[in-house]
């Protein structure tokens, strides 16, 4: 098969209450699943590319949930069944709204991601590879295939996006920039917070951040600054972006939109107004329904987004 993006990481079962509040008083629980990888997949399905994503779950009823799901949303995948169970997660909310991730993967499936599952000839014909900075520091195999899949990558000149994705629970800082600097400056593509781009640059402010990130390498870097919009610098040119005004139900999975609806409209030939602008949208409306990618757009649901009005407001 062909895919018009091509991504690789770790799936993991997800449990949240499925009423808002404590734990200890919400004990009900609804599964579903999550990963960054995963959602940016969903993401840019659900806007018209052919997404494949590359993986392994557990040989469980967790595993069978995230393969039917995936192609039910028309993602397809190089998927490894694994002896060990596929990871978990628990999102709760806590009383001022703040939201909480517990992680459960300590050698899951996806701890166990290699060289050998990588697909090249499914990244060899793609046009975009993205990788985030979370597979590797999921242990050393999962790094050296993030490894030999940008490098597959680049010697057929398909374009590589990175997401810095620093995860404090994973990695201390000094190691996670060690790893992710040789990335930066093998992507095209890089979408960061500013406080995950001060793991590899010094400045202070996210415009220098931009600046200083592109002239490592990637020459479309993207500031993802939340309510602020973001600060982009796309070719040596600054772009300030405004974000949208939305009420904010869950905001898990708001960079994975923001970084699909970016890359589809590169993929699709879109001038950087038009990718940031899509990128912004799609980021402001997964934000407004609970769960990690249940939110994504489609195409439809982004004209109407346009046409809101105060609904969402």
């Amino acid at each position: 098969m062909t895919a018009d993006l091509v991504t690789l990481g770790e799936a993991m079962g997800l449990l949240t209450p499925i009423e808002p509040g404590p734990l200890l008083r919400k004990p009900l629980l609804r599964l579903g699943f999550g990963g960054a990888e995963t959602n940016l997949a969903i993401g840019a399905s659900r806007l018209g590319l052919r997404t494949h994503w590359i993986g392994r779950v557990g040989d469980d009823e967790i595993g069978d949930v995230i393969v039917r799901e995936l192609q039910a949303e028309g993602v397809s995948s190089s998927c490894v069944r694994d002896f060990a169970p596929t990871g978990m997660m628990l999102k709760t909310v806590g009383a001022a709204g703040k939201v909480r991730v517990t992680y459960v993967r300590a050698a899951s499936a996806g701890s166990h991601l290699c060289v050998d599952d990588i697909d090249e000839a499914v990244i060899r014909e793609a046009k975009v590879l993205h990788v985030t900075g979370i597979t590797p520091a999921l242990g050393d195999d999962p790094a050296a295939a993030v490894t030999a899949a940008v490098e597959i990558a680049k010697a057929h000149g398909v374009i590589v996006s990175l997401d810095l994705n620093y995860r404090s629970a994973l990695w201390d800082p000094r190691t996670a920039a060690a790893a992710l600097d040789p990335l930066v400056k093998r992507a095209d593509v890089l979408f960061s917070t500013h406080e995950e781009a001060q793991l590899i640059v010094d400045e202070a402010t996210p415009a220098d951040c931009a600046r200083a990130l592109s002239s490592l390498g990637p020459r479309q870097v993207m500031i993802k600054l939340g309510a602020a919009g973001s600060v982009s610098v796309i070719d040596d040119e600054l772009y300030l972006q405004d974000a949208e005004v939305v009420t904010a139900v869950d905001p898990v999975g708001a960079g994975d939109a923001f970084a699909a609806g970016y890359l589809s409209e590169l993929v699709s030939g879109v001038d950087p107004r038009g990718r940031l602008s899509t990128a912004t949208k799609t980021g402001a409306f997964a934000v407004t329904v609970s769960g990690d990618w249940e939110g994504l757009p489609t195409r439809s649901d982004l004209c109407d987004f346009d046409r809101r009005g105060d609904v969402l407001r």
